[in-house]
């Protein structure tokens, strides 16, 4: 299988229209169009009758006790868990592409409730969900893609691994509301071939990506 995006090339930097926010001079970092990326695929095995896509940063800090704080940073070397930021099932064996903007424009206060996507395709939570409980403006259930939006004092860029599995179920066996972790779970034993494209981003002036 062969992934690939018009949006970003794998190893680069995501550009700004493609995250949850950007860099603000003043206030560190500003909503961002929120448009999730360019996606195509190519050179799918037999047998393919669904795709799931997921798309998770693989450096969300372990710990969050200097993330966003004033006069402080987050260590490179501090440990990283994952941040979800996609999950996408039954997704059509005969769809290859999704354009740019297709699933996501803007950023949704509270969530995205019923994000579009290619027909019959189904889309769980991400981990804003859990990352903006409390906040009374933000807080919701958050559907779909919602882009980076990685610490603004982070010492490392994030890495965004978009991966689509291709299986040879036409529907996972999900119900209701559900978490990238059970998107894997369902799919294990189901996974005909996979295909990953890493994009990099961070809102610290500091940080550079080559």
């Amino acid at each position: 299988m062969k992934l690939t995006s018009q949006s970003f090339f794998d190893g680069g930097a995501i550009p700004g229209r493609c995250a949850f926010a950007v860099i603000d001079a003043v206030e560190h970092l500003k909503l961002s169009q929120n448009l999730n990326p360019e996606l195509s695929w190519t050179q799918l095995p037999d047998g393919t009758r669904s795709f799931a896509l997921l798309c998770i940063d693989h450096d969300a800090p372990s710990q969050a006790d200097d993330v966003n704080q004033e006069g402080r940073s987050v260590p490179a070397d501090l440990p990283r868990v994952e941040f979800v930021h996609w999950a996408m099932i039954d997704i059509p064996a005969d769809t290859c592409g999704i354009a740019e903007g297709a699933c996501s424009e803007g950023v949704t206060p509270k969530g995205k409730q019923t994000p579009v996507g290619p027909d019959g395709s189904r889309q769980g939570l991400n981990d804003y969900t859990s990352w903006f409980d409390g906040d009374a403006d933000m807080a919701g259930r958050y559907k779909g893609y919602d882009g980076p939006c990685p610490p603004w004092n982070d010492e490392r860029p994030h890495r965004y691994h978009f991966e689509l599995l291709a299986l040879d179920v036409a529907t996972l066996p999900l119900e209701g509301e559900f978490t990238a972790a059970d998107v894997r779970a369902a799919a294990d034993g189901h996974v005909l071939g996979s295909a990953t494209i890493v994009g990099l981003y961070t809102l610290n002036p500091a940080v550079r990506i080559s």
